[in-house]
């Protein structure tokens, strides 16, 4: 063991050696004064260290104390890979490969780990009554990411204060990285070293997103928070305005002729980009031939193509409250690929026979050339549907008589009834939340979601589903899983309190006829939004994947995504696939393709994200203005750290703090998900109707707190001194016992 002299008390150098000696003792036993000689720590001020430095390993579970003063490595300490997951509440941890469940990592033994590093952990002998830990001993490979924040400069450097729950420090930034930033401006920010010894980490300003609360600024900072891009690079948007519609006469004649057939879209009122058109016409024998036409994408966007490459990189658009960021350049997803009306436009369609009872008697996938005659709005198309008046009234009242019929038929076949309202907001041109409505699922939304749902079933169907002996060809489905057993059994005793009975056991399709007619039977009632809340968290997420696996949620057996490939890419895929194997073309390679299908689904939750996270800061942002206001309100979320709650009248969602519930000390009660008071069994249960009052509106955090008022308006428990439990008094002995440990660890150094 190297003897060289030491200089530095608390250095890395110190702990290394420390470490290394630890190594090559196995099980035997030592102490302070071993390892002192054993690593040249000849002086009392090193040796001191070198005790403090063994208690601390004894305290975080990678010694045993075997006597007093003397040490030794646990017995099954393990190393193990892992993914370190950083907190800016020091609760740091690892995800070990295979487990779910995170390992406390204290930040002495983090060795500066970002949040998503893949490391190399020790982890410590369990001992009885003590939280499992480890300690990170190599960065095997670091994550990439940024950090958005508020940018300070100094007279000698800069310092940007991260919004991110992964950070609790500032980063430092040479004068020399600033890059034109500013005291008060949003930036993207990377951290570029981060030294053991430093307490902050060192980086340098990526880009300057505008000044802190400037509405764009702050939605492009959302947009960089999960890696999403916000601008299109100049070199896609030259490539994207280079490309004409390209409806020659030679591409018409490659194609089914549909432009002499009654079409139309419906969308949202702000909606720019039109991927999807309904045609219907009525055949001599009676049937109906219906299209569903679908913007032919793939005939612009070429593989390997830089806007190819730049699509498959994004996977979609990103919905914000008040933007859309689009998959492709606006040229294309606004113009040439848009089906706006009265515009010759190339489409990839299924056209269906259809009889009067919505049965499919024939159907067709072919490329397709259409012709819009109107563009309807889904506020439009439903007047027509109430009224029976309008233009292209017989064929809309035709759909949705038909839709109705189909959507019937799935119920029945299995299909589970979610139906829930959706926050939106009216926002002045600042970008400011002025008010908040809700968008409300009606016939004609259901009468586009119908045909789209059949369109995309008869695609997976015509290529997953086995002909013969032959083998299905790779292809991308859209799938839904199975539901957590455990949740649906606890939905199940929870829906029992209040007298429904839901099947736990037996086919899918028994299973979501009962939840279906669970979901109906509490519409209007107190119990819904308990209910209704849970019956969602039971199901598992739908995801793209080669592996098809059928989708649990819509009770199909093939199931994809074909219809919107001006915002999703998977879509883009499916036509490409269609387009080859329509043409007889070969399986491709699987392996690929599954890639694909993973970065998708990835995405597509990063997308989602991001949209929440918009939702809450105009929730913020709205709230700000109506502090002190009270509201009523339902618990529509339960933690071991408070109650979340979501007011009736705006559907904003904000946090009444455990901390702020004086009256008593309340436990979590994971399973029926609630808090419990310990002395006087006040619950407070998922679902339950509270009133609050808005506290506290943190705009740059995206937190919202509210004050539980009682029954006569007032906070609950204001006045209450409040009772210390048993895991505050824990926390505190622990606290002091890891002080007295240091404090002896000293005193047998001063004693040499």
């Amino acid at each position: 063991m190297a003897t060289k002299k030491l200089r530095r008390t608390a250095s890395r150098e110190l702990y290394d050696l420390i470490d290394e000696y630890i190594k090559t003792r196995g099980n035997k036993t030592f102490n302070y004064k071993q390892v002192s000689h054993a690593i040249g720590a000849d002086s009392p001020q090193l040796q001191k260290a070198v005790a403090l430095r063994l208690a601390e390993l004894e305290f975080d579970g990678l010694l045993d104390e075997v006597s007093p003063g003397k040490f030794r490595s646990p017995n099954n300490g393990t190393t193990a890979l892992g993914v370190f997951i950083r907190k800016s509440n020091g609760k740091n941890g690892v995800v070990i490969e295979g487990d779910e469940e995170p390992m406390y990592v204290s930040e002495r033994n983090a060795m500066h780990a970002l949040n998503g590093d893949k490391v190399r952990v020790l982890i410590a002998a369990h001992r009885k009554g003590v939280e499992p830990e480890c300690k990170v001993v190599e960065i095997i490979e670091p994550s990439e990411q940024t950090f958005i924040g508020r940018l300070i400069v100094e007279k000698q450097y800069g310092r940007v204060t991260s919004d991110s729950r992964n950070l609790g420090v500032d980063i430092i930034i040479p004068k020399n990285k600033l890059h034109g930033g500013k005291t008060g401006d949003k930036v993207v920010a990377a951290i570029t070293s981060w030294p053991e010894a430093d307490s902050n980490p060192s980086g340098e300003i990526l880009d300057v997103l505008g000044k802190e609360g400037d509405n764009t600024t702050e939605m492009h900072a959302i947009l960089a928070e999960f890696g999403l891009p916000y601008r299109y690079p100049v070199t896609v948007e030259k490539a994207a305005d280079k490309i004409g519609a390209g409806i020659t006469t030679e591409e018409i004649g490659r194609r089914k002729d549909m432009r002499d057939v009654v079409t139309f879209t419906i969308d949202p009122r702000d909606a720019k980009d039109f991927d999807d058109a309904l045609s219907i016409r009525t055949l001599p024998d009676g049937n109906y031939e219906v299209g569903v036409h679908i913007a032919d994408v793939t005939h612009y966007v070429r593989p390997d193509s830089i806007l190819e490459k730049e699509a498959q990189k994004r996977a979609t658009s990103v919905y914000l409250v008040d933007r859309v960021v689009p998959m492709l350049p606006e040229h294309l997803s606004n113009g040439i690929c848009s089906l706006r009306p009265n515009e010759e436009k190339l489409t990839f369609s299924c056209v269906f026979v259809m009889d009067k009872d919505a049965n499919v008697v024939s159907s067709e996938i072919c490329r397709t050339v259409t012709n819009s005659n109107r563009r309807f709005t889904y506020e439009e198309a439903q007047e027509i549907i109430e009224t029976g008046n309008g233009d292209f009234a017989e064929e809309i009242l035709t759909l949705d008589r038909l839709a109705k019929i189909l959507r019937k038929r799935r119920y029945e076949d299995g299909s589970v009834d979610f139906d829930r309202e959706e926050v939106r907001f009216e926002i002045d041109k600042n970008g400011h939340p002025i008010d908040v409505f809700f968008k409300e699922s009606k016939d004609s939304n259901k009468l586009i979601e119908e045909f789209m749902l059949l369109a995309n079933r008869t695609v997976a169907t015509a290529i997953g589903k086995p002909h013969g002996k032959k083998k299905p060809k790779a292809f991308v489905y859209r799938i839904h899983d199975q539901p957590d057993v455990t949740r649906l059994s606890d939905l199940a005793s929870i829906a029992r309190n209040f007298g429904y009975k839901l099947k736990t056991t037996g086919t899918p399709k028994e299973i979501n006829r009962s939840l279906n007619k669970m979901l109906q039977e509490v519409k209007g009632k107190g119990e819904e939004n308990l209910l209704s809340t849970l019956a969602i968290r039971s199901m598992a997420k739908a995801i793209y994947s080669t592996d098809n696996i059928g989708h649990y949620g819509l009770g199909f057996d093939y199931y994809t995504h074909f219809t919107s490939p001006i915002r999703r890419y998977p879509d883009m895929m499916v036509h490409r696939l269609l387009e080859r194997y329509l043409a007889g073309g070969r399986s491709v390679v699987l392996d690929k393709l599954e890639e694909q299908c993973k970065h998708s689904s990835e995405m597509e939750q990063l997308a989602a994200n991001a949209e929440r996270a918009s939702i809450k800061y105009k929730q913020c942002e709205y709230l700000a203005d109506r502090l002190g206001e009270v509201y009523e309100g339902i618990i529509s979320g339960v933690t071991e750290w408070g109650l979340y709650v979501e007011l009736s009248e705006n559907k904003c969602e904000g946090l009444v703090p455990i901390r702020d519930l004086a009256d008593d000390y309340y436990v979590f009660d994971e399973r029926n998900y609630c808090l419990v008071g310990r002395k006087t069994h006040t619950r407070y249960t998922l679902g339950d109707q509270v009133k609050v009052q808005v506290a506290r509106a943190n705009i740059e955090k995206k937190m919202i707190d509210f004050a539980l008022l009682d029954d006569k308006g007032r906070p609950i428990g204001a006045d209450a001194p409040r009772e210390v439990g048993a895991k505050e008094a824990l926390a505190s002995k622990s606290r002091k016992s890891a002080k007295n440990r240091y404090r002896n660890a000293a005193r047998r150094s001063r004693k040499k």
